[in-house]
């Protein structure tokens, strides 16, 4: 029998279709992967020819998706359990666990492969390292042992803008450091907010994030001293060679309404939360998506604006 699964593929109920493989690679994640790397490749003070920077950025796009992989295959008993990932490929039964291994270790090898000989041996070991970083440190060792798992996992998917500046450059700089920690004090906010109201996944997974081992007042509290933590990175990179008063400007305005956002739920009384569906947990989540990308059109905005002679200081 015939059946058409969400992804658009026709296949016969069970089996796996091109779509599935592609949802392997964490699509949604792989693309903030993209973008990052690709601003963090074209801020850079030195020039790369288009098709070099196309060929890197889908490298490290590759790289993104075989860490999307592994994790897959990894969590693959947890999952089974997360109401939010229960339909994923593996744990629908579409994937066997053994092709979402082969597929992370093959895409992986390539990437890192390739991207040094696109660019330079710098950048293919930070790509490598940034996938042993995501699949080993954060998903086998930190996401089931401590709730500072993405706190400290967070760093992975910090490394992307990273590694597109090294490509262009061959070294790391303030300016690769400050798009790191901007994207690394972000991650805390933006992930414990889902928690927030995604709570009750955890608790039947045994993930012991921070809403299940400390509770949501804490995770509230805490939410708020990240976010105030983050603003000085945010704003610091304003005063580097990739920033200048158009990012400074909208950097000004997200931070304000970021702080705002996490001083309500730090003020917010968890019975008036359940009531209300944690709407308010929910908008401050999706903001903190459109936060990040903000910042980094505004480095985008900068860099365009200096090459009309128009930005910077």
């Amino acid at each position: 029998m015939s059946d058409i699964h969400a992804n658009g593929d026709m296949t016969r109920e069970g089996e796996a279709g091109f779509g599935d493989y592609v949802a392997l690679l964490k699509p949604r994640v792989m693309s903030l992967v993209v973008f990052t790397a690709l601003v963090g490749l074209l801020v850079a003070p030195v020039p790369v020819h288009p098709f070099v920077t196309f060929t890197c950025v889908l490298f490290i796009a590759l790289g993104g998706g075989a860490s999307g992989a592994l994790n897959m295959w990894w969590d693959s008993d947890i999952d089974r359990i997360m109401r939010r990932t229960k339909g994923r490929p593996i744990p629908a039964g579409r994937v066997q666990e053994g092709e979402a291994l082969g597929l992370g270790l093959a895409l992986s090898g390539i990437s890192v492969i390739m991207l040094a000989l696109a660019s330079n041996i710098a950048a293919g070991l930070l790509l490598a390292f940034t996938i042993f970083f995501y699949v080993v440190i954060y998903s086998v060792w930190l996401k089931r042992s401590t709730p500072q798992n993405i706190v400290i996992g967070g760093a992975a998917g910090a490394f992307p803008p990273m590694i597109g500046w090294v490509c262009a450059t061959g070294s790391v700089s303030l300016e690769a450091v400050l798009m790191f920690l901007l994207i690394f004090m972000w991650t805390p906010p933006h992930f414990w907010s889902l928690a927030l109201f995604m709570n009750s996944d955890y608790e039947k997974a045994g993930v012991p994030m921070l809403t299940v081992t400390h509770g949501k007042r804490a995770t509230r509290a805490h939410i708020l001293v990240y976010t105030i933590a983050l603003v000085p990175f945010a704003l610091a990179a304003g005063f580097t060679s990739i920033g200048g008063p158009a990012y400074l400007a909208v950097a000004v305005a997200l931070n304000l309404m970021f702080l705002w956002g996490a001083f309500r739920l730090w003020r917010r009384d968890e019975a008036q939360a359940e009531a209300d569906g944690y709407a308010a947990e929910k908008r401050f989540f999706k903001f903190s998506l459109l936060y990040l990308f903000l910042h980094f059109t505004a480095f985008l905005l900068e860099a365009g604006l200096k090459s009309y002679g128009l930005g910077g200081w």
